[in-house]
């Protein structure tokens, strides 16, 4: 099976990053469509349904706020037949919930990227149902198109995986924007320390992208015995005390993963 045809339905900011980095990866825009009751435009020029199409499609790209999932499950599910997989990337909605509201489609997928699809960068995490091994090779191309794709052994791990690559980004920005905050504390001028932090963080996780050494291998590499930088490690090794910190973090968004799945939307 091959995606030549997806209806996008819920076209915000991730499914329009998804779209953006399958653009840029040479996919035609006619490749995509849209699905919504009020918009009559949207980017890229896309077609842009404001009721049902009575037509068919390999795949629906399912991205409306989890909340809304039964509003629109009674209008798509007629569109979602053995011949169409479901790719949804709800969070929190799992893979019994979307069999049950779409029980004849061809495959039942949770998709989880993250904003650097738009790039071709996403480290996008799959978890599947239903999949003959044709069209699990499918999903696996369309993921890589915008970066790699991970496919979980079990759904238990999703709201892990989610909030480690899915979420990740949000703490990176944060961490980059504590680097500059911190230096610009420490008497810097604001934009320049911002400038510094960013350009250091883009060269650093670029080098550790194609570097033969693990992160904690490079981190030792930069630093000297008792130089500046093992000096400003120690800081956060003291106690595990930055372990500890994103262990706290990646738990929290977890079990808000876990959380949203119990909610009504997410029950089958």
């Amino acid at each position: 099976m091959a995606f030549r045809r997806i209806l996008i339905v819920g076209f915000g900011t991730m499914t329009g990053a998804m779209v953006d980095g399958w653009l840029a990866a040479g996919s035609d825009a006619s490749r995509f469509e849209v699905y919504h009751p009020s918009k009559t435009e949207v980017a890229h020029g896309l077609t842009v349904h404001n009721a049902w199409p009575a037509d068919t499609y390999d795949a629906v790209l399912l991205g409306v706020k989890p909340q809304m999932l039964d509003d629109v499950a009674a209008g798509l599910e007629p569109l979602i037949g053995p011949g169409t997989v479901l790719l949804s990337v709800l969070g929190g909605v799992t893979i019994d919930t979307c069999k049950t509201r779409f029980p004849r489609a061809a495959g039942w997928v949770r998709f989880m990227p993250n904003l650097a699809c738009s790039i071709g960068k996403s480290p996008n995490a799959l978890f599947g149902a239903g999949l003959d091994a044709e069209t699990r090779h499918a999903v696996t191309q369309l993921a890589e198109e915008i970066g790699t794709a991970e496919w979980l052994e079990s759904e238990d791990q999703f709201d892990l995986v989610t909030a480690l690559a899915g979420s990740g980004p949000g703490f990176v920005y944060r961490f980059i924007d504590a680097l500059a905050a911190g230096a610009t504390n420490l008497g810097l001028p604001e934009q320049q320390a911002q400038r510094l932090a960013l350009a250091m963080v883009e060269g650093a996780s670029a080098l550790a992208a194609r570097s033969e050494h693990s992160p904690a291998q490079l981190a030792k590499r930069v630093a000297s015995p008792g130089g500046m930088t093992q000096k400003g490690l120690d800081v956060l090794d003291d106690g595990g005390a930055l372990v500890n910190l994103l262990t706290d973090c990646l738990r929290a968004a977890r079990d808000r993963g876990a959380e949203m799945a119990k909610g009504p939307a997410a029950k089958g």
